[in-house]
């Protein structure tokens, strides 16, 4: 028999540092309310996918309590792992094998795509969930949004390493991707430096650019964001000058994969996700192409991407982290439903889930980024919170 009392926790969209101090933290705190807790594996195909019925479905769910939770803070990664799974639009080819057909084609809005949100339901209602906890970006987040109008009591925790999910200054897994980019930059120096070489080190960052942005800011690079198209042939000659004034005979920008030049374009590759994304051709490859092509220097791209999301949380995604889930936990003692946690002027806050009708958060270009230098605005900061607070 079910206790009186479940929490719900799942993790969607990719991984970043902080999400195993999320479910501890919510785990050990649950506890002390009186809530058992669930988790629910690869985000949300574990509802969508799960075998319905009295026993949890070991692929997709299992109680969480101290032991098996003890030690996780200490690792990165989910150990409920994760996916891009978006239920309200399923295709076909991923419907789950346990759905009758006559089942499925009334879940059918079009084109072979099903919407199983009452499967979701179902499902929740099933495992006795009283709370659910999605963790995750506006992907994840922008369908629960739609559990809330279903009526379905949740408290959200926003994560991604591109820190743009509206609403929320941070998001965990932001600093640890800066931390490791630095680091990262840092050990190439004395490469790019030994062959007298410009580096383009390509960041995570689609629609927004606080990744490359902070690194920058940390790195002493210049850097490109989606937020401003940049005049080319006018970074070309800044990185050149760079690279002779330098005594060690080289020169780097980090350019986030959503940035481009003015007039130009880079095409969407590879199949769509289930969120409508496809990925961005490589603006590292490319922009490497035209520093050699207007300038005759020797110039290589670099990737900045999966290396930032693997591994432990620094500590200021860990602390993060641990704040969000005891500040979810202090919401659901107070009944509260269809919030997320989130960081406001620099202090902890909760939010209106994100509206998925709205773009992402993107940096505030006039007072953060300086176009004629690409380098983040480092005066001026007086007064400001201790991480760069963009008002857009």
């Amino acid at each position: 028999m079910s206790p009186a009392r479940r929490i719900g926790i799942l993790t969607g969209g990719g991984d970043v540092p902080g999400l195993n101090p999320v479910i501890k933290s919510v785990v050990y705190g649950a506890g002390e309310l009186g809530y058992e807790v669930v988790g629910i594996r690869r985000g949300w195909e574990g509802l969508t996918h799960m075998q319905p019925g009295p026993d949890l479905d070991p692929d997709y769910a299992m109680i969480l309590d101290r032991r098996n939770t003890r030690a996780i803070d200490r690792t990165g990664g989910t150990m409920l792992h994760t996916s891009r799974t978006n239920p309200r639009k399923m295709p076909a080819a991923r419907l789950p094998a346990r759905l009758a057909e006559n089942r499925a084609a009334t879940m059918e809005v079009g084109g072979g795509i099903f919407d199983l949100t009452p499967v979701v339901l179902e499902n929740l209602e099933s495992l006795g969930i009283d709370y659910l906890i999605p963790i995750g970006g506006d992907d994840t987040l922008s369908y629960a949004r739609t559990l809330d109008a279903a009526g379905v009591r949740l408290i959200a925790i926003p994560k991604t390493m591109d820190n743009d999910v509206q609403g929320t200054e941070y998001c965990i897994g932001f600093a640890t991707a800066v931390a490791r980019a630095k680091e990262l930059i840092t050990r190439q120096r004395s490469t790019l430096g030994s062959h007298e070489r410009i580096g383009v080190f390509r960041i995570f960052g689609r629609d927004a650019g606080f990744t490359a942005l902070y690194t920058a800011y940390v790195a002493s690079a210049r850097c490109l964001i989606p937020e401003a198209p940049f005049d080319i042939d006018h970074l070309v000659e800044v990185l050149v000058a760079d690279k002779q004034s330098n005594p060690s005979r080289y020169a780097i920008v980090i350019v986030a994969e959503g940035a481009i030049w003015q007039g130009g374009t880079l095409p969407d590759v590879g199949d769509t996700d289930s969120f409508g994304h496809r990925h961005k051709a490589n603006i590292g490859e490319a922009l490497v192409d035209e520093i050699r092509r207007r300038s005759g220097e020797e110039a290589v791209a670099s990737e900045l991407t999966y290396d930032l999301r693997s591994g432990e949380a620094d500590m200021l995604d860990q602390m993060v982290a641990i704040t969000y889930a005891n500040i979810a936990l202090d919401l659901i003692r107070e009944g509260a439903k269809g919030r997320m946690t989130a960081v406001l002027e620099g202090r902890y806050a909760h939010v209106p889930l994100p509206d998925p009708g709205l773009p992402p958060r993107t940096v505030d270009v006039a007072t953060m980024y300086n176009e004629d230098r690409f380098r983040p605005q480092y005066s001026g900061r007086l007064g400001l919170p201790l991480l760069l607070r963009s008002d857009a």
